[in-house]
């Protein structure tokens, strides 16, 4: 028990790292291509978040994926994984959440590239500059 608190609290600590870091480059970096890159750690972040709230710490034994091996399974069996399988459903949204999540950044992406051959610049400071 002492080791799964000890991992779900170094894993709760780099969340929060990789919070500050993604904030940091949100709002203090300049260049659109960091920002980019910044909310793309958050967004990964909050998948690794919701991922850890559907993780189930079973106080006896260890996790199992949400699967049940027999195709006929007893009373026994089906208790066994109430009790010990991790909750499927935010692993099902977090698959969702990256696939919708990469083809943001991929039209961001486009939308940077395309801010950049109009205007040779990717930096916030120089674009306010640029305003008609």
């Amino acid at each position: 028990m002492e080791t799964t608190l000890f991992i779900s609290s170094v894993i709760v600590i780099c969340l929060y790292v990789n919070l500050g870091i993604a904030l940091y480059g949100i709002f203090a970096r300049p260049s659109l291509v960091k920002k980019l890159l910044a909310i793309t750690i958050l967004s990964d972040t909050a998948n690794a978040f919701a991922i850890l709230v559907g993780y189930r710490w079973p106080k006896n034994g260890t996790p199992q994926p949400p699967v049940l091996m027999n195709k006929t399974p007893y009373n026994e069996s089906i208790k066994y994984y109430i009790e010990h399988s991790v909750d499927p459903l935010p692993q099902a949204l977090v698959l969702t959440a990256i696939v919708i999540g990469l083809a943001v950044t991929l039209f961001i992406a486009f939308i940077i590239i395309q801010y950049y051959r109009l205007h040779g610049t990717v930096d916030v400071r120089k674009a306010k500059g640029l305003r008609r």
